[in-house]
């Protein structure tokens, strides 16, 4: 059989070649024949969320921010909370679009039209004739990496999806009744007094034996850990110390000096006046012409007989700040005016009238009535701030020609940091009980939660050997290494016997305010006339009386069928409180104003319930399953 094979090998070639291709265009390619398939991490309505997905939208996601946020830390972007947003994110965008297409929704084309007139972006693009400028508008998208259908139908999907939590989120609303009732609930008020058992008045009455604080230390070791810490040396290149280094030439300041001296005096201002025939950038372009025709014709008289122009601003200009006074301005330097304005007033000599420039405001006809240049000042009066930018200038230079030389003397010379101190003319810094996080206080790259990174590394603590140079902010490098290291440790009880004392009778304190105060509850209760309390306050959630939160929300939580109510509140280290509530005290009437914001804030937080109530009730439908642990 074999044999035959053999002979006939091209045939069968060519038989299996016609049975195995029509497979994979009826049945597909799975991708597991070339590379092994991905775990799913979430499932929306059968549909899979696999690994690879999720890495991908975080990764564009991070990229998103990053470019938003140049400074931002990225270690936060790779952090297991910001992954998992991602997920979620994708979770909720495919409930989104499933719901979509169950629920039959679109987006019209009037609501892309109108969605898109809305983005300032695209409305800026607006031809004079209110057309769409569609080569800019291609431009603007491809930038995106877009086509205008491309993004279009983005646009048209996010509006579709929109629509499933808009319903909710839009028809949201709240009555005077509901409103009362909440608002009341959380601005109540109620008359207590407060009887406090603090944990201090009961310190003089522990007196803790060896044994005691040895039982004591047994069980709470985690309260004497000293953390890992080590002993550092470091160094820092940045543009202070390159400026340190740099030695000015006389010849180059006096040269700065000359290509500066305009810029160092202060800006040229000019006076102007002007003549304005208004038209709005919106206005009918029936409109616009007419007003154009008009200030041409003004300009025509001018051109015959340009003494007239404060006559003719007084009759016919339409700006109502300048028009009384002949058009006069008055000075301005640049920025101070729309910019078509500017640039004419700026190109113009004293004693010029512009021809017809058209702004945001209408049609303008310009004379420029004088210039003012301010005068420079001398060499010696700019000298010491020419010699800080010079400086300032040659350091940035300079500082990017060092940047690459200072990361190489670090990793090549890596134990020992004085070659390269020497070398860039720095000092080499030394600090002591460093630890892995940055601590109260840090300044420098101590408080670089990147540098010490860098420092607590396996390969900075094992080998001793210099860090690579880090970067801890722009024209910023440090490089360090670690001379001693202590690995985190229980300390020996004697090391924190005063601790431990404290400690012991800080708790022993609180146990018996607590025990003293529970029993004096239970005896008031029973016989409330030997209660021992102070005078009552009126208590609420804004009026707390200098209590603490504790006994506040206690005071408002307790039950106010039966009044006087007595309740007992546990302060932790802090002690014990009693309380009794007296009566309920109504809050003083709201004004038409508050009662208003009252309800808008009431509504809009009722509103997110009900989305966020929804949106899960979704979830459930579409039986969605996130098989990751919510870090």
């Amino acid at each position: 059989m074999f044999e035959s094979i053999r002979k006939h090998s091209k045939f069968v070639m060519i038989l299996l070649f016609l049975l195995i291709i029509p497979s994979f265009i009826f049945v597909g390619v799975n991708q597991n024949y070339f590379t092994e398939s991905s775990a799913t991490v979430a499932q929306v309505d059968g549909h899979d969320i696999k690994q690879s997905d999720w890495d991908n939208a975080h990764r564009a996601e991070s990229d998103r921010l990053r470019a938003e946020n140049p400074g931002i830390d990225a270690k936060l972007l790779d952090s297991p909370q910001a992954r998992y947003a991602t997920l979620e994110k994708m979770v909720r965008d495919q409930v989104l679009a499933a719901a979509v297409q169950k629920l039959h929704l679109s987006a019209s084309d009037a609501q892309l039209v109108r969605t898109l007139q809305e983005i300032p972006a695209i409305a800026a693009l607006k031809k004079p004739d209110g057309t769409l400028d569609a080569q800019a508008y291609r431009a603007l998208v491809g930038a995106q990496g877009l086509t205008p259908e491309g993004f279009e139908a983005n646009l048209r999907r996010d509006l579709s999806m929109s629509q499933v939590l808009g319903g909710v989120t839009g028809t949201a609303f709240a009555t005077d009744a509901q409103v009362r009732q909440a608002v009341d609930a959380l601005y109540q008020r109620r008359e207590i007094q407060v009887a406090r058992f603090d944990a201090s008045a009961y310190a003089a009455k522990v007196q803790p034996s060896e044994a005691d604080l040895k039982t004591y230390y047994d069980a709470h070791t985690s309260q004497f850990q000293q953390p890992e810490q080590a002993s550092v040396e470091y160094v820092l290149l940045d543009l202070a110390s390159v400026q340190a280094g740099i030695a000015l030439n006389e010849e180059d300041v006096r040269t700065y000096y000359k290509e500066n001296a305009q810029r160092l005096a202060g800006p040229e201002e000019r006076r102007a006046s002007h003549i304005l025939i208004n038209a709005a950038k919106d206005a009918p372009a029936a409109d616009q012409e007419k007003a154009k025709a008009k200030a041409e014709q003004l300009l025509a008289e001018l051109r015959s007989n340009p003494k007239r122009f404060a006559e003719l601003a007084k009759a016919n200009s339409q700006d109502g700040g300048s028009a009384a006074s002949g058009g006069d301005l008055g000075f301005f330097g640049r920025g101070a005016m729309v910019k078509p304005f500017e640039d004419a007033v700026f190109g113009m000599k004293v004693g010029d009238i512009s021809d017809v420039v058209h702004s945001d405001f209408g049609y303008h006809i310009i004379t420029l009535t004088d210039i003012k240049a301010p005068k420079a000042p001398s060499f010696e009066q700019m000298r010491p701030k020419l010699e800080a930018e010079l400086r300032q200038q040659q350091a940035q230079r300079k500082f990017a020609e060092m940047a690459e030389a200072f990361s190489n003397a670090v990793y090549e010379q890596s134990d020992s940091l004085q070659p390269v101190a020497e070398k860039f003319k720095l000092t080499v810094r030394k600090a002591e009980h460093v630890t892995r996080v940055p601590q109260a206080g840090a300044t420098g790259p101590l408080a670089s939660q990147r540098f010490l990174e860098a420092l607590f590394s396996s390969d900075s603590l094992n080998s001793k050997r210099n860090t690579d140079a880090v970067e801890l902010a722009p024209n910023q490098l440090a490089a360090g290494r670690v001379v001693e290291y202590a690995a985190a440790r229980t300390l020996p009880m004697q090391e924190v016997s005063d601790r431990l004392r404290a400690s012991y009778v800080a708790q022993k304190s609180a146990e018996l305010a607590k025990a003293d105060g529970e029993a004096k509850l239970n005896a008031w209760k029973e016989k409330p006339d030997t209660a021992q309390l102070p005078a009552a306050k009126i208590v609420g959630r804004t009026q707390p009386e200098g209590l603490p939160r504790d006994v506040v929300d206690a005071a408002l939580r307790a039950p106010v069928a039966q009044l006087p109510s007595w309740t007992g509140v546990d302060l932790g280290a802090q002690g014990y409180a009693v309380l009794k509530v007296s009566r309920i005290v109504e809050r003083p009437a709201d004004d038409a104003q508050a009662l208003a914001q009252q309800k808008q804030e009431f509504t809009q937080w009722s509103s997110m319930a009900e989305t966020v109530a929804y949106y899960e009730l979704l979830k459930k439908q579409l039986k969605v399953q996130i098989k990751v642990a919510r870090p």
